[in-house]
């Protein structure tokens, strides 16, 4: 009994030294502790500079920390931007590997690989490609995490190439079906000012650029994501944030996207 509670203590710690990692809109090079598993609802509804319809999308996923180097990820979602009324139009899986690990006390510096495909009955409107529900693709990259007592900072880059059908894809030709995304995260632990208990409130605070160039023309953009999150018990997390955009030419479902996102963990689910 008392190594299960030594082993659940580690994990807790762990997951509450890495919060301020957990990034709204990228993952970071850690991962989930091992033999968790953690189930989430993202919210998203965008605002378009050509409409003002209310629009949204919800998106499951399930994270399973295979170990502490190997996570893996599985998503669908439901929305209602090319209808008239909340269906199911996507799938996407996601796997990510920690290659390398420089740990220190309170400080860590990680890098991962992250690969993910997805398949959608969406058409081919939009110039942003994105595997969130409105493109069929893959996508592969590399992430980088630096934590430095309270400050977490991240970046990646990945390159994703749409796979356009012409049988249901109507604007395919017109688009880059090849993007490079990059982003620059960082996380800061506001709250608690020192650690005395797992039950103790996380209060995080976040700020993300997010850019996109099409390889296939001149087509770009770039947000900016701020983002709040707080952490209850070390194993529920709320999300709010929001995605506006800098600069871009791109034709997007929206300029402007707000989130919300509820995510549950569980630690040592799988023996």
């Amino acid at each position: 009994m008392k190594q299960l509670l030594s082993t659940l203590f580690l994990l807790i710690m762990g997951f509450v030294i890495n919060a301020q990692e957990l990034y709204m809109f990228s993952e970071p090079a850690s991962n989930m502790p091992a033999k968790s598993l953690t189930v989430d609802l993202n919210w998203r509804s965008p605002v378009s500079k050509s409409n003002n319809y209310f629009k949204q999308r919800f998106m499951p996923e399930l994270h399973f920390g295979v170990s502490k180097k190997l996570m893996l990820m599985a998503s669908t979602t439901f929305s209602d931007f090319y209808s008239n009324q909340q269906r199911w139009e996507s799938v996407k899986g996601y796997a990510k590997w920690r290659f390398f690990s420089q740990d220190d006390i309170h400080s860590h510096f990680r890098m991962a690989a992250f690969a993910e495909a997805a398949y959608t009955r969406n058409p081919f409107i939009y110039d942003e490609l994105n595997l969130d529900g409105d493109n069929d693709g893959v996508q592969a990259g590399i992430v980088a995490t630096k934590l430095q007592h309270k400050l977490a900072v991240s970046a990646t880059v990945g390159v994703l190439k749409a796979i356009a059908n012409r049988n249901k894809h109507v604007h395919g030709e017109g688009h880059s079906l090849e993007a490079l995304n990059y982003s620059l995260a960082a996380g800061y632990l506001l709250f608690p000012k020192s650690y005395e208990s797992y039950k103790q409130t996380n209060l995080n605070l976040y700020f993300e650029l997010i850019g996109m160039r099409g390889l296939g023309g001149r087509d770009y953009m770039l947000d900016a994501a701020p983002a709040l999150q707080l952490i209850f018990n070390s194993n529920f997390k709320i999300n709010v944030g929001a995605r506006f955009q800098l600069a871009g030419n791109m034709i997007r479902v929206g300029e402007n996207n707000y989130f919300i996102t509820l995510e549950r963990t569980f630690l040592n689910a799988f023996k």
